[in-house]
């Protein structure tokens, strides 16, 4: 690659996290203000609180910026640990609409959404239409980044030294690794599984080696909890451990059922010849099964985590 296909990939990758940003700020401030009411009153049972993650993480369009709110609420001392890990839970599968959205590749559509959203901020007073118009600029700057950042991987087809890299990355746990730290790097899983998406679709990366680093890329979302969490109350470092964990037995026990069930094979049927969809079905399907592992151990995972940080003595457990 060269130096200006390295820029366009950087800067596709800045207009793709300033997109999301921009497009969740907008999400927020729809429903921001009844947020804090809805997590009290709507979070008092496992599936309630596990549906709202869903719902609000859809809106939000990140499963970091959920944790990292959560983490928040608990530090207010507005959400005990209990409520927040099942919302969590939920948010895990929410997040997993980024990736849908982008398998419909409406980049063509992308500059006209952008154009809608900014005339709707700039010539506009309206408060409605100026959140409404971050909405969906940030849809059209998003889905302009990616298209950006496919544009500058393309030379990557004919790369060599790309080529047998990826190759020699067949082991699911070297890829895993990578992935975690890729997505611990840029901090943004959803960005990472639109590179990989990308990198699919220009046949790039095998789907059966793809799956391993979409694992790594749920595990290397967790650093942005713990960089939240670092000066919070003990509870949202709990909180944040786990949501490692989470995702850490999820993967393995996902690593264990690709190696010994052809559930690579089977995703992979639901949308022949659609890498991007392919990619997007996987992630849906691993963050929903972890969540209904997680409804029977959750109680036994929180009692792990307070055995890593114990009750100090002022503390009851919530």
């Amino acid at each position: 690659m060269k130096a200006q296909d390295i820029l366009g990939l950087l800067g596709g990758l800045a207009l793709f996290l300033y997109g999301m940003n921009m497009m969740s700020g907008g999400l927020e401030d729809v429903a921001g203000k009844n947020l804090e009411f809805i997590l009290e009153r709507l979070t008092n049972r496992k599936i309630k609180a596990i549906i709202v993650g869903i719902l609000l993480t859809c809106i939000m369009q990140s499963s970091s910026a959920m944790t990292v709110m959560l983490i928040g609420f608990v530090n207010a001392g507005l959400m005990n640990l209990t409520r927040t890990v099942w919302v969590v839970m939920g948010a895990n599968i929410g997040t997993t609409i980024t990736g849908q959205m982008i398998a419909f590749d409406i980049g063509v559509f992308a500059p006209l959404l952008a154009i809608i959203g900014v005339v709707l901020i700039v010539f506009f007073s309206h408060h409605k239409l100026n959140t409404f118009g971050e909405i969906i600029a940030g849809i059209g700057i998003l889905f302009m980044g990616l298209d950006i950042m496919s544009q500058s991987m393309l030379p990557l087809q004919s790369s060599n030294l790309f080529l047998n890299f990826m190759s020699s990355v067949s082991h699911p746990l070297l890829a895993l690794a990578i992935g975690a730290m890729f997505t611990g790097i840029i901090q943004s899983s959803s960005a990472s599984i639109g590179i990989l998406q990308k990198l699919a679709m220009q046949g790039l990366v095998a789907f059966p080696q793809a799956v391993y680093f979409l694992l790594g890329f749920d595990i290397g979302t967790c650093m942005t909890a713990f960089i939240a969490s670092s000066s919070g109350c003990r509870n949202s470092k709990r909180l944040a451990l786990f949501h490692l964990f989470f995702n850490l037995i999820g993967a393995g026990l996902f690593i264990v059922v690709c190696q010994f069930t052809p559930i690579i094979s089977i995703v992979a049927e639901w949308s022949p010849n659609e890498p991007m969809r392919q990619i997007a079905n996987m992630h849906t399907l691993f963050n929903t099964v972890s969540v209904f592992v997680f409804m029977i151990i959750d109680h036994y995972v929180v009692q792990f985590i307070y055995f890593l940080l114990p009750l100090q003595s002022q503390e009851t457990i919530k």
